[in-house]
């Protein structure tokens, strides 16, 4: 009986071979239930992203250039736009192919500022963590190479300038000099932000002529020392992620010069801008919407000077990039300030370049 019972349980071959067939019909095989698709990637157009897809062999040079960080050449452009801006006829927008020329300038000369910089600091920058990834620090290109690629840029930056006036060619050329001894600034001063802003902001000269076919100083002037204010504000904030290893190579900054009294250095700068800015207003004859955009930059900039943690450098930078909202807001101020100034046309104020 025990012997029978057993094979009932096992099933006699000949059934289990007819059963087989019903079998597998009725029970397919089991599939491990897929994972759900995870959030698709947005795509990104950050210049970061752009310069990560290029080919790999051209990477090292769009990083020489900064195309990766673009905050610097927004600094240099802007200012240009202001005095586009401002030049322009009243109640007229900027010239856009003025505009459009000053970007690809401001692209180019930034390239090769960084380039003359990097060649300059390059065992500097071995020593310093923030900059020991820059291409030329870490071997990616040589110093020929780099040198090959400053003569593509500058070529390119005077083909840009070449298409403006006598009088703007000269005054751009007339800028040569600064963008090639910046960089030593730092070995022999600590004021280096000061030859910096005086670098930085040439094209709140250059704009104007270009536009006028050439400068008109009571304007161009307060306008540019309130872009040199704007650089010591800015490059000052930006220079304290980097003070203790300028201590110990050696390289001196205004972030080193004023120390712990670094805010108010930074608040006698905003002022100085803002007094400028109002004073190149008042020799252009701007309205209402230009001084509510002085008085914005204003806020911003104390907003900046009252938050900021000198010794965190992750503050330090985002307080730093933040200053292109900055000249984005004086931009569109003197933009709509310009188209205000029609209003006063109808009401018989005679413009500045007619007195």
């Amino acid at each position: 009986m025990a012997a029978l019972l057993a094979r009932l349980c096992r099933g006699a071959p000949g059934l289990r071979a007819a059963r087989l067939p019903f079998a597998a019909a009725a029970a397919p095989p089991l599939r491990r239930p897929s994972a759900p698709p995870g959030p698709l990637r947005p795509l990104s157009f950050s210049a970061s992203e752009l310069v990560r897809a290029a080919p790999v062999p051209l990477q090292p040079y769009l990083r020489l250039m900064r195309l990766h960080q673009p905050a610097g050449t927004w600094l240099l452009y802007l200012p240009c736009t202001w005095s586009i801006g401002l030049a322009a006829e009243p109640g007229c927008l900027p010239d856009w192919h003025m505009l459009s020329l000053f970007g690809l300038g401001a692209v180019l000369m930034r390239g090769a500022g960084c380039t003359i910089n990097d060649m300059w600091d390059r065992d500097y920058d071995r020593k310093v963590a923030r900059t020991a990834s820059r291409p030329l620090a870490a071997g990616d290109i040589s110093t020929l190479q780099s040198f090959v690629f400053l003569g593509g840029q500058l070529s390119l930056a005077l083909c840009v300038l070449l298409c403006l006036n006598y009088y703007s060619i000269i005054l751009g050329a007339a800028s040569l000099s600064l963008v090639v001894t910046y960089p030593l600034m730092k070995r022999i001063t600590y004021w280096p932000q000061l030859v910096l802003g005086l670098t930085f902001n040439w094209g709140a000269l250059l704009g104007w002529s270009a536009i006028r076919g050439s400068c008109e100083w009571s304007v161009c002037l307060p306008l540019y020392l309130a872009g040199v204010m704007w650089t010591l504000v800015y490059d000052t904030i930006y220079a304290h992620q980097d003070k203790r290893d300028d201590i110990v190579i050696g390289v001196k900054s205004t972030a080193l010069q004023f120390n712990k009294d670094t805010k108010q250095w930074l608040s006698g700068f905003s002022l100085a801008m803002l007094l400028s800015l109002c004073m190149a207003g008042m020799n252009c004859d701007q309205t209402f919407p230009y001084y509510s955009a002085v008085a914005a930059v204003g806020a911003h900039l104390a907003h900046q000077i009252y938050t900021l943690d000198i010794d965190k450098p992750e503050d330090c930078w985002k307080k730093f990039a933040s200053n292109r909202t900055v000249g984005v807001l004086l931009f569109i101020g003197i933009a709509l300030g310009n188209l205000w100034k029609q209003k006063d046309l109808k009401n018989g104020k005679e413009p500045l370049e007619n007195r």
